[in-house]
């Protein structure tokens, strides 16, 4: 028996040029207030963006105790952004005890909410997004590794350009579609991975890895990531618009029920970016 087709309440262009314009946005403030301010600045631009999906992502998924998990999902950001910062050599290891005491925290928001219906779907989504904001976090310490800034600059220029490229093709021809009533295709898909693959090789001056081919395989990496992360926010965001979407959420959403494509942007954006932040680090460590 095979899934039912969404049928989503936004046009095609309300779905990819809001989400293309803050995924460059976004970008912009990851690669502009590291150049003004410094460690300081990347911090101030993580969390920015880390709050922002948080925010977004419980309003577009409707997850139950709409206040909690605005809480809980905050201090997370915090708590996060502080374990990688605070001690003299940050290392992903930092956010164990966070991932661990935030898995209980959301365990415990959850179960002591009234009423408790949507129980296994809230805790999911809120698993899902510490998930995420552990992978922002990980964005700090992308330019502490061998090529400093300039490796920082190329990584978050590659996944732009993915985003952007993959949104505008998609906008246009999103065939064949990847997924039943989801606005996007392979076509975009590849434009991503060739969109981040040209940006890593035209700057791979800038820092590690410098060769030509290290280089192409970097970017390409990063493009699939962010194009795969990108069709998997679509989705997300295709079932938070469709007609059997839970019309009892709270939050930024349009007289209609649908939340705001503003809001659906920001998820759209922040996830893809998320999920490049740990394989970037990762893949530092092997080319």
């Amino acid at each position: 028996m095979s899934p039912p087709v969404l049928d989503s309440a936004l046009p095609v262009r309300v779905h990819h040029l809001p989400a293309a314009g803050l995924a460059g946005l976004a970008v912009a403030l990851l690669v502009g207030l590291p150049e003004v301010l410094g460690d300081v600045g990347r911090l101030a631009a993580v969390l920015v963006l880390q709050l922002g999906l948080v925010l977004a992502w419980v309003v577009t998924t409707g997850i139950q105790g709409f206040t909690g998990s605005l809480a809980v999902g905050s201090a997370a950001a915090v708590a996060a952004d502080l374990a990688l910062v605070l001690p003299g050599r940050g290392a992903m290891g930092g956010l164990l005890a966070v991932f661990g005491l935030g898995f209980l925290a959301v365990v415990l928001q959850q179960m002591f909410r009234r009423p408790r219906h949507d129980l296994v779907a809230s805790l999911s989504a809120g698993v899902l997004l510490f998930c995420a904001i552990g992978a922002l976090a990980a964005l700090l310490l992308v330019g502490r590794a061998p090529g400093g800034t300039g490796r920082a600059l190329v990584v978050l220029l590659a996944v732009g350009a993915a985003l952007v490229a993959g949104h505008l093709v998609d906008l246009v021809l999103p065939r064949p579609q990847l997924a039943p009533g989801v606005p996007r295709g392979l076509a975009g898909l590849g434009v991503s991975v060739l969109a981040g693959a040209a940006v890593t090789f035209l700057g791979r001056g800038l820092g590690e890895p410098a060769g030509g081919p290290a280089a192409l395989a970097y970017g390409a990496v990063l493009g699939l990531v962010a194009g795969l992360m990108a069709v998997a926010a679509s989705y997300v965001v295709v079932a938070a618009t469709s007609d059997g979407a839970d019309e009892g959420r709270v939050g930024s959403r349009s007289r209609d029920g649908v939340p705001s494509p503003w809001v659906l942007a920001v998820v759209q954006a922040a996830l893809p970016i998320a999920a490049c932040g740990p394989v970037a680090l990762a893949l530092q460590a092997v080319l």
